[in-house]
């Protein structure tokens, strides 16, 4: 079973991290030369299936590090992570704290998870990637050289607001606004000045366009037909509607002002 789960707190979201999170890989002692510029940043809050189809398709077409943090052991996803960074120690660090996620009742927040992650990487490229995300080939390399080119952020999936500043419309190939949290790859740097992702966002819904509003640079979704696929999206179809859409809502008023307070500048 998952060893040294600590309860959470959203406090140390930034600082202290090292109390706020440990698990059972933390006892693995990761060879210098095994470590990669690229680290794929997973966050498990349930669906074991989802995670164990995502985890096996980063394993066979990439050779990338994955750095997972468990919620509360939804459902069992928490030991189905065990289970994969114990058979691939040298790939996978596993970290678990016991408090479930926000949806589910606890006070583990999406954005506070996802800026735990980010600090605890020590990659040049930090991959942000749904569990929902399946690859079917080496999807990671094209958003790599993407950063190489010039870009602070690149991804599968983006968007730009239209001209009346109120809604959102997928965008791309090219340069956008914003992308989608499906599959972003982003310069751990620029993140870390950034601030991190969204502490108030408890949801994921509408947070990857926050995050992306507060990034300086370009950022652009690749014209490569990147070989990857999204499973039924049961982040989105599994939580309780009433739920969705008030987190929702909160996360795209704070979105529609970053809007208007950019309104004038420039398009990075």
């Amino acid at each position: 079973m998952i060893a040294s789960q600590v309860l959470w707190d959203s406090t140390l979201a930034v600082n202290r991290m090292d109390e706020a999170i440990t698990g059972a890989a933390e006892t693995v002692t990761h060879p210098a030369a095994a470590s990669s510029t690229v680290t794929v940043a997973l966050l498990v809050d349930g669906r074991p299936a989802d995670v164990r189809k995502c985890v096996d398709a980063l394993l066979a077409y990439t050779d990338a590090r994955i750095l997972a943090l468990d919620l509360g052991d939804v459902d069992g996803a928490g030991v189905v992570l065990h289970e994969l960074a114990a058979a691939h120690p040298e790939r996978i660090r596993e970290l678990h704290v016991a408090e479930p996620p926000h949806w589910r009742g606890g006070s583990a927040g999406w954005g506070a998870a996802r800026t735990k992650l980010l600090f605890l990487d020590e990659s040049d490229v930090h991959v942000v990637m749904e569990t929902a995300t399946v690859l079917d080939g080496d999807a990671i390399t094209p958003l790599v050289r993407a950063l190489d080119d010039g870009a602070v952020a690149a991804g599968w999936r983006g968007a730009n607001p239209t001209p009346d500043g109120e809604e959102w419309a997928e965008a791309g190939p090219g340069p956008v606004r914003a992308l989608y949290g499906h599959l972003m790859a982003v310069r751990r740097t620029a993140a870390l000045e950034a601030g991190g992702f969204p502490e108030r966002a408890q949801y994921h819904r509408h947070a990857d366009l926050e995050f992306c509003l507060t990034l300086p640079g370009e950022k652009v979704v690749v014209d490569e037909g990147l070989p990857v696929h999204q499973e039924r999206h049961r982040a989105h179809d599994d939580v309780d509607p009433g739920y969705r859409e008030r987190e929702s809502r909160r996360t795209y008023e704070r979105v529609l002002r970053l809007l208007r307070e950019t309104r004038k500048a420039p398009t990075p």
